[in-house]
């Protein structure tokens, strides 16, 4: 079996295991999993897990790695992951371009100061990470909620000097760029054509939720929504025929609906991604 992400994918959770036994093999094709959630387990979730990952290509998204903090690297939880990567023959690692712990984790992905400092610092500690895992990693686009002061560079700048100065790729996530736009009143196409798109593996979809004053949530438990569509098409059209071969990933941590539901938005994206491939390999609408 190819062992690389392609076309559509859904995460991996426990709520949709019962569903997924009598899932059409065709509807779903590839999983993403946080591995700090799966490393190192065992017993019934464990044979579950294995049984997937012989059928199905897979991607880790890390939820922890903190690749901002001045807390130093997690060098166990990157040899975790790369011994959890050769376990199950996973090849695509990413991780958000944020932080999460100072003296301990904090349980919340919170942004970095845009300046030169802090690129030389991400960077250094992106390519300590590639370094133990042996590959490049993919860097996402994070949803936030204050801006740090300070800031000597747009956002798009600060990620794109990322990206160049550790030779990382781009884990792109088109619905915090659409919720980040709405919340801080910026252009989200522009800033899309500002990112070094060329150095996109991987795409995030996913749907959030809107407060009663109109501030957006990026909670992954809802349905995507219109404006989140047209970003993806918007998104695909800038790629090219690169689109064709980066795998998309459809996102919902909780509220899960029937899996059905989940297949349908998955079939959106392929109804999307399937004019960038290449004839042989076009699937279905």
């Amino acid at each position: 079996m190819n062992r690389t992400a392609t076309g559509v994918g859904l995460g991996f959770r426990r709520e949709l295991l019962s569903e997924l036994e009598n899932v059409n093999r065709a509807a779903i094709d590839f999983f993403e999993l946080a591995p700090e959630n799966w490393a190192g387990i065992g017993g019934r979730y464990a044979r579950d897990l294995r049984k997937y990952t012989e059928r199905y290509p897979f991607v880790l998204h890390g939820l922890s790695l903190s690749i901002g903090s001045q807390d130093p690297l997690d060098t166990t939880l990157l040899k975790q992951i790369r011994a959890f990567m050769a376990e199950h023959r996973i090849e695509r690692y990413t991780e958000h371009l944020s932080w999460c712990s100072h003296e301990g984790h904090l349980y919340d992905l919170l942004p970095i100061p845009c300046t030169g400092e802090a690129v030389a610092w991400v960077s250094g500690r992106i390519r300590q990470a590639q370094d133990i895992l042996g590959r490049q990693i993919g860097i996402e686009n994070a949803s936030y909620y204050f801006s740090p002061p300070g800031a000597e560079m747009k956002e798009e700048e600060f990620i794109s000097a990322v990206v160049e100065a550790s030779d990382c790729l781009l884990h792109l996530d088109v619905n915090n760029v659409y919720v980040n736009s709405q919340n801080f009143g910026f252009d989200p196409k522009s800033y899309l054509r500002a990112l070094p798109l060329n150095k996109t593996c991987y795409i995030h979809v996913a749907g959030h939720y809107v407060e009663s004053d109109g501030f957006l949530v990026d909670t992954h438990g809802a349905a995507v929504i219109d404006p989140v569509w047209d970003l993806l098409d918007f998104t695909y059209a800038e790629l090219g025929e690169a689109a064709g071969l980066i795998p998309t990933c459809l996102e919902r941590d909780f509220n899960f609906p029937p899996l059905q539901e989940l297949i349908a938005e998955m079939d959106i994206i392929r109804s999307k991604q399937n004019p960038y491939l290449s004839p042989n390999v076009r699937q279905r609408a």
